[in-house]
């Protein structure tokens, strides 16, 4: 069963008595620009990381000695997964507004950084230690930024949550054609990749301050005011639970387990094999250094054209869900068979498919499951349970990072 996804799903709503202001329907989105704005910061949230990965070749000439690509995903992940409990089990320290304008201001300056060090010129082990501190740091911001962006959007109506899904798509698919774009306008050495680098940064600086902009405009719309009203009143009301938190936060993790696992096998799966494996197990005589950004691209475009698709239409059946994503193993086969297969799977062609493929199926039971997993519980708990299924996420993120160090050796 599937349905589309629209504003009149608004499960907020259920959160209050009925009275005069439940029964107002809620304002018009003008123009989509609160979506647009969601799907902004989904997108602004996941830019510095992306920015990080894409620039596999930068980062692979400065530091030859080391493996870049699987040591940043370690990094980042294990520190996102540490803040991202922390704010899980002390929500009250701060608020959701507060902490995305201070993890997007963490973002800058870990973008600043990689400029930064170019003017300092550190020696290869220095300005490693100094740029995998920066992706630590970004790994903490996007704690901060995704834990409370998609909570939030976990209590509005779906097409935010999607909004917000597909926004971290696109992510990808901007720093690929920006890299792409600034290696194509600079001479193939030395000199013209790092200014290339260097361009691509600035542009991505640029855009976290709009991403900033964006998010503090948002909070001054109608349409969100509405919503942030029913939830302000729903807390006078009573009808959020009060005590302590570690009670309600196992109870929902229970009911949402399998939702859960199936984000966690998703993204085992997917970041064992991307970027590491695409990156540095596979190689291509005719594309050269080419090949594996053209690979992150096409895994990319594919990831957001997943995540679009459930603004189409929305695959309803949960149980049919987490079963594809544990069907999506088959990738560890089929990419071994591009290594030591026949002659015909170690060329160019099937290595693309495979990996349009696997942005695919990652982007579209990402968005099934995020989109559906707030729906299992009482609405009052849907601004956790998304939090929680960031938590899934990040701990399948975490898991998949360091797998990718052992499953091809």
């Amino acid at each position: 069963m599937g349905t589309t996804i629209d504003e009149s799903t608004t499960p907020t709503q259920l959160l209050l008595p009925t009275t005069t202001a439940t029964t107002k329907p809620p304002p018009k989105d003008k123009y989509h620009l609160s979506y647009l704005i969601h799907f902004t910061l989904g997108a602004g949230y996941l830019l510095p990381w992306n920015a990080f990965i894409t620039a596999v070749d930068y980062f692979s000439y400065l530091y030859p000695s080391y493996s870049v690509d699987r040591v940043f995903s370690v990094a980042y992940m294990l520190t996102g997964l540490l803040s991202l409990l922390v704010i899980i089990f002390y929500p009250k320290k701060s608020g959701a507004h507060f902490r995305i304008n201070l993890g997007l201001g963490m973002f800058v300056v870990c973008l600043v950084v990689v400029p930064g060090l170019e003017l300092v010129g550190l020696g290869e082990e220095s300005g490693f230690g100094v740029t995998v501190a920066a992706v630590c740091l970004a790994g903490v911001a996007d704690a901060l930024v995704q834990g409370s962006l998609i909570g939030s959007a976990g209590e509005l109506p779906d097409r935010y949550m999607q909004a917000v899904v597909a926004g971290t798509a696109a992510s990808g698919v901007l720093v690929s054609f920006l890299r792409i774009f600034t290696k194509a306008v600079y001479p193939q050495d030395a000199h013209g990749l790092r200014n290339s680098a260097i361009l691509y940064f600035i542009v991505g600086i640029v855009l976290m301050v709009v991403c900033l902009v964006f998010h503090n405009v948002a909070h001054r719309l109608p349409v969100m005011k509405y919503y942030n009203d029913l939830k302000v009143q729903a807390i006078n009301d009573g009808k959020q639970e009060k005590g302590s938190l570690s009670g309600p936060i196992w109870k929902l993790m229970g009911e949402i387990k399998w939702y859960g696992a199936g984000i966690v096998i998703i993204y085992v799966v997917t970041l064992s094999i991307f970027p590491g494996f695409i990156t540095e197990d596979v190689h291509s005589t005719v594309l050269r250094d080419w090949y594996p950004i053209l690979l992150i691209t096409s895994y990319n475009v594919f990831d957001l054209v997943g995540k679009s698709f459930t603004s189409i239409y929305l695959f309803e059946n949960a149980n049919a869900s987490i079963i594809a994503c544990f069907v999506r193993l088959l990738f560890y086969p089929l990419y071994l068979g591009c290594l030591h297969g026949p002659l015909f799977f170690r060329t160019e062609i099937p290595v693309v498919l495979l990996t349009c493929l696997l942005g695919l199926t990652n982007g579209y039971f990402t968005s099934v499951l995020f989109i559906l997993a707030p729906k299992t519980v009482q609405v009052q708990h849907a601004e956790t349970t998304a939090t929680l299924m960031v938590l899934f996420l990040i701990l399948g993120l975490a898991s998949g990072s360091i797998v990718s160090w052992f499953w091809v050796i």
